[in-house]
């Protein structure tokens, strides 16, 4: 799932003696850490005169691999060619062909489905369990036809969508599971992190995500030697060799200066992700009100909590209720794939989970930076929503 937009909050006038605005997500702070480390990558990247496929990008890839756990990981322009190319792949290989099905969320961003249709693929949307908002297993079983040849796993808002029962049923299929880790980056179960679970992974690396560049980024991951050299290969022209051209390919490539950022911003990976935990697990533990859903945390590292999500009936009231008190929330997101425009094929189907879940959820602020008194101030605030205490 790459960088989407999103619904802003509500425009409130605010008196002058509110409180100051506490932030969803203060890019500016969270860069400001190492503003000195990304500063030397940035002059060091200058002063090489070498700006594209150099050793910046390589020592990522390395990293990355190294740190997902798998042999491979391939730098590419964006979340959303990730996924694109891992599918491009496979269908150049021979693995999966035009019209082929590939089982994919009901409530997952749009861009997870456009990198299916972009190769010619059939999307067969499956509805989310609405504790985890990930798929159900159950309904993944159910959906599976002769003409299923993936399951694409999204693990949305940082928590694990890949399970041992997931991996169940597509081994009794014989279908390989594609993940979606654009939210999940360092997320583990079993000591196997997101991006090492299925056969390849798309993952987005906007600025926004745990693990967010100073621009678009993404990276594929996998096991699989023939797939990483046709994602590698389709991603630079379809060429391995400059002017030679294997595939009618595409320009995909991470640069040079976001790969030294991203170098940079790794070490601190694992240390955000421990804080966005402990702020999830305050507001679990704080927010008493039942008009407010919280969501659940899932087995223990399963969870990077790259959102905090809840549920209102009165999601607009709520947001409006926060607004008023300084504190800023976002929707992720108001309206399901399957009632957008760009599918309007699919306008007289109906999921109603994905289009409950669309309708009721807001994204608290989250952020490795936040201090526990902004913490302790949206907790507070979400309390006495509707007059509750």
């Amino acid at each position: 799932m790459t960088h989407v937009p999103v619904v802003p909050p509500p425009t409130i006038s605010l008196p002058p003696d509110a409180p100051r605005m506490i932030p969803f997500l203060d890019l500016k702070r969270i860069n400001a850490r190492d503003r000195d480390r990304l500063l030397a990558a940035m002059a060091r990247v200058l002063d090489s005169g070498w700006y594209i496929l150099g050793q910046e990008v390589r020592e990522f890839e390395r990293r990355f691999a190294e740190y997902t756990g798998v042999p491979h990981a391939i730098g590419v322009a964006n979340g959303m060619d990730a996924l694109t190319l891992v599918f491009r792949a496979l269908r150049e290989l021979g693995r999966i062909a035009a019209g082929d099905e590939v089982l994919v969320p009901s409530n997952t961003y749009i861009a997870t489905i456009l990198a299916l249709t972009e190769n010619r693929l059939t999307p067969v949307l499956v509805e989310p369990d609405p504790r985890t908002f990930n798929m159900d297993p159950a309904r993944v079983r159910e959906a599976i036809t002769p003409r299923t040849r993936a399951i694409l796993t999204v693990h949305l808002y940082g928590r694990l969508g890949w399970s041992p029962e997931l991996q169940a049923v597509a081994d009794a299929a014989g279908v390989p599971i594609v993940e979606d880790a654009a939210q999940s980056q360092g997320a583990a179960l079993d000591g196997r992190r997101a991006g090492s679970l299925g056969l390849a992974t798309g993952t987005s690396l906007y600025p926004g995500k745990n693990l967010g560049a100073l621009g678009d980024a993404g990276v594929v991951t996998t096991w699989d030697a023939p797939l990483a050299e046709a994602v590698r290969t389709i991603a630079n022209y379809g060429s391995q060799r400059k002017y030679e051209n294997r595939y009618k390919g595409v320009n995909s490539r991470l640069d040079e200066l976001q790969a030294a950022m991203l170098v940079v911003k790794l070490d601190r990976l694992d240390a955000d992700n421990a804080r966005r935990r402990t702020i999830a697990a305050r507001y679990g533990a704080g927010i008493r009100n039942r008009a407010i859903a919280l969501p659940e945390p899932g087995p223990e590292g399963a969870h990077v909590w790259h959102l905090y999500v809840v549920r209102a009936d009165d999601r607009d009231e709520l947001q409006r209720h926060l607004a008023a008190h300084g504190i800023q929330t976002l929707v992720h997101y108001p309206t399901p794939p399957h009632q957008q425009p760009a599918y309007a094929e699919w306008a007289d189907r109906s999921y109603p989970i994905a289009e409950a879940i669309h309708r009721t959820v807001l994204s608290l602020p989250m952020d490795p930076t936040m201090s526990d008194a902004d913490v302790d101030a949206v907790i507070a605030t979400c309390n006495t929503f509707r007059g509750a205490t």
